[in-house]
């Protein structure tokens, strides 16, 4: 596909809250190249963090590889009747409903370094013998890899999937029509965005890739230990997506999610878009989903005029 990555979001957070905000982004293990602007270890700057009246997503880079997708975007997008600038090797828009500023940008490939598979035992198989797990004895607190998707909702999300379907150009992996969901993917990745129904545009969660499932228990290990308040959902794995997640909470009221093991869809043809809800619901094991994951306390109050 001529779309390759999400390189880069923006997010909003009340003024109030935005300190801490990023502070708690720097105990997730994100780098912090300057005040607000947040690298992580494969895939480079990759979030920014401004004030804004309340939380949101603001901004998605989706890097695409030459000047050529930039007019086909640019042809589809004017089918649609939806404004959008040009300029050398960028082309900017906005999306509509939520109105959240999407950049498609000249981008080389991201090139991810090589992870050893962790050795592990199990029965009939030695992979490991007279050693303890690396997993088990390690010092440093694992960092994200790259940024993996993000989940923000709209007032129309049917339209909303047609800006980024048939005028930027992502797929549908799978969807959930009762919930009026679908997954799209910009990169070989399951999904890079999710879009849901919701009283009005929101950033409900960021998602972060971590080597292994390990890694995602040892991150968020750590950031419990230093706040259990930062808890959400977790450990578990997702039925759409296949994916580990642990999800936390930021100051802001957003979710953060540790994964690891997502589907990659490397040939449409192989892949059957799923539309309709598995039996095990979100998650095929795992806690149950907590109510506010779902139905987040600080939304309800603003949907309601509070």
């Amino acid at each position: 596909m001529a779309l390759h990555r999400l390189s880069r979001i923006e997010i909003g957070v009340p003024e109030r809250a935005l300190h801490a905000t990023r502070g708690f982004y720097r105990d997730f293990g994100l780098n912090e190249i300057a005040p607000g602007r947040f690298a992580t270890a494969d895939g480079g700057e990759q979030l920014g963090i401004v004030a804004s009246e309340r939380r949101c997503l603001l901004g998605l880079s989706i890097g695409v590889d030459d000047v050529d997708d930039l007019g086909r975007a640019a042809s589809s997008l004017a089918r649609l009747d939806v404004r959008f600038e040009r300029e050398g090797s960028t082309l900017r828009t906005r999306e509509p409903l939520t109105g959240a500023r999407v950049a498609l940008q000249v981008d080389p490939r991201l090139v991810q370094k090589v992870a050893e598979p962790l050795a592990t035992n199990g029965p009939g198989r030695i992979a490991r013998a007279n050693a303890r797990s690396t997993a088990a004895v390690a010092t440093e607190k694992p960092r994200p890899n790259k940024l993996s998707h993000v989940v923000t909702t709209s007032t129309d999300p049917a339209a909303t999937r047609r800006f980024f379907v048939e005028g930027l150009g992502f797929r549908v992996s799978d969807e959930v029509p009762a919930f009026g969901a679908a997954f799209l993917r910009c990169s070989t990745d399951h999904h890079n965005l999710l879009v849901q129904p919701g009283p009005f545009a929101f950033l409900h969660h960021t998602a972060w890739e971590m080597r292994d499932v390990d890694a995602v228990g040892a991150a968020a290990g750590a950031m419990v230990a230093a706040d259990p308040t930062r808890h959400c959902w977790g450990l578990g794995r997702h039925a759409i997506g296949s994916n580990y997640f642990w999800y936390l909470r930021d100051p802001a009221g957003n979710f953060a999610e540790y994964t690891s093991d997502l589907d990659v869809i490397v040939d449409d043809e192989a892949w059957r878009v799923a539309s309709s809800v598995p039996v095990h619901g979100l998650a095929s094991w795992g806690p149950p989903v907590p109510r506010d994951f779902l139905a987040p306390e600080d939304i309800v109050a603003l949907s309601r005029g509070v």
